[in-house]
């Protein structure tokens, strides 16, 4: 199969490599715009990032480091195991706590959510995975905290917790 300009192996438009692109000459069109109504704070913004991202480094290698050992330590085929289509309400709480302490991208998560579903791993668990993979940080929690503080982090995280629930079973309704 030819593949098109604009378009994936699949055949799909886009892709995650082109839309990054397309973020970074945003972004630099901006910022030379910005520094051409503003040199002054234009440097200023760009130095106090750099140096708030330089602050979040450390934070940020823990994270990943953790998350690193976490999916070394459980195999795919555990996974689609506890996961699969008869692990009932063990197997969304098992989604949920793994996709709460988990951080993958989104890049990485939905093509992994397609393989757990083509493995036989129910939509109410994949649904309950993903959200809680986006939507709760426990790993980032630390991080979250320092920024936000304690109540609102801890609140943040427990709301989204239950949100992830509702809508995984609200896709478990839907699509069968």
């Amino acid at each position: 199969m030819a593949q098109h300009k604009g378009k994936n192996k699949d055949g799909n438009p886009g892709g995650a490599g082109e839309i990054m692109q397309i973020l970074i000459v945003v972004s630099i069109i901006c910022l030379i715009l910005s520094f051409l109504v503003s040199r002054k704070k234009t440097l200023a913004g760009v130095k106090r990032g750099g140096i708030m991202f330089l602050n979040l480094l450390p934070a940020v290698f823990i994270v990943i480091f953790l998350t690193s050992v976490f999916l070394y330590l459980i195999p795919e085929k555990a996974i689609t195991e506890y996961l699969g289509v008869g692990s009932g309400f063990f197997g969304v709480m098992g989604a949920a706590l793994v996709g709460s302490i988990s951080l993958i991208p989104g890049f990485v998560a939905y093509p992994l959510s397609g393989l757990l579903i083509s493995r036989g791993v129910g939509y109410t668990v994949v649904a309950v995975f993903i959200t809680t993979l986006m939507m709760v940080g426990m790993l980032t929690l630390p991080i979250e905290i320092k920024y936000f503080g304690r109540k609102a982090a801890i609140m943040r995280n427990a709301l989204s917790f239950i949100g992830a629930l509702v809508i995984g079973l609200l896709i478990g309704v839907f699509i069968k």
